[in-house]
């Protein structure tokens, strides 16, 4: 589903690469999970896949169902089905929740030659996957994140995944600032939507998110590469090892 070759970026402000030659595949059916120390391009890497500005891709490629995603628009992006949930979400005063997302979801389907959902439609829905991820009803009411603990702007994150129904989900450090309960409830959301035709991109810091959301395979990304790859006992050896003796490994074989 995601194919990702020799992709090198560098900062467009100034010529400094940060992504060195990243090769990647994530099939359709399947969790994949990128640890690496701060400042290896992880989020780099999701901010590219997803369109955001700041960032000149000079050599490779990636593709999304064999379209070529850095050619097209991040709106166009998000209409193939490529979702992105942030690190740290925004705030957006002034937008009510549920309009924000009732207009996202029918500007998606009118995208993809579907009919728009009615409102009584909508609101069923809404309220259905809201309920499963014990987002209050007043959260709905409410701008899109203004006031919302972390924990809620992620759960909305998740929300928002579960509505829009993406083929390929980007999770940039989506536990970050989590405490258990609120990582719990996130990663349920996520686990409820896996299926044979959506693939995540996991990228954590954590083995203790892993630990919910079960990984097919964990990459580790260094200095804007993926070094190693593996099975989700990967993660553990980080968990209780760290990255020196993965990345002195590497070295030695190079």
């Amino acid at each position: 589903m995601l194919e990702i070759r020799n992709l090198h970026v560098k900062l467009e402000d100034e010529d400094k690469p940060i992504l060195k030659g990243v090769n990647l595949t994530v099939p359709a059916g399947e969790v994949h999970a990128i640890m690496g120390p701060n400042g290896s391009g992880k989020s780099t890497t999701s901010y590219v896949l997803s369109g955001r500005d700041g960032y000149v891709v000079t050599q490779g490629s990636a593709t999304l169902d064999g379209q070529d995603l850095l050619e097209m628009a991040p709106e166009d992006r998000a209409a193939a089905g490529l979702f992105l949930a942030f690190q740290y979400p925004v705030e957006i005063p002034g937008v009510g929740n549920m309009t924000f997302l009732r207009t996202a979801m029918n500007a998606q389907r009118k995208s993809r030659g579907e009919p728009e959902l009615s409102a009584g439609d909508f609101l069923k829905l809404v309220r259905e996957k809201a309920k499963a991820l014990q987002i209050d009803a007043e959260m709905l009411k409410r701008p899109v994140n203004v006031g919302f603990s972390g924990g809620e702007k992620k759960r909305n994150e998740i929300l928002q995944m579960a509505m829009l129904e993406p083929r390929m989900c980007i999770l940039d450090e989506t536990d970050s600032g989590l405490d258990v309960d609120a990582m719990r409830l996130v990663a349920e959301g996520v686990n409820a939507l896996r299926s044979p035709d959506r693939a995540f991109l996991v990228i954590t810091h954590y083995q203790r998110l892993l630990d919910h959301i079960r990984p097919d395979v964990v990459h580790i990304m260094h200095d804007g590469r993926i070094v190693k790859s593996g099975g989700p006992d990967l993660a553990l050896e980080v968990e209780n090892n760290g990255y020196a003796d993965i990345l002195a490994e590497v070295a030695a074989d190079a």
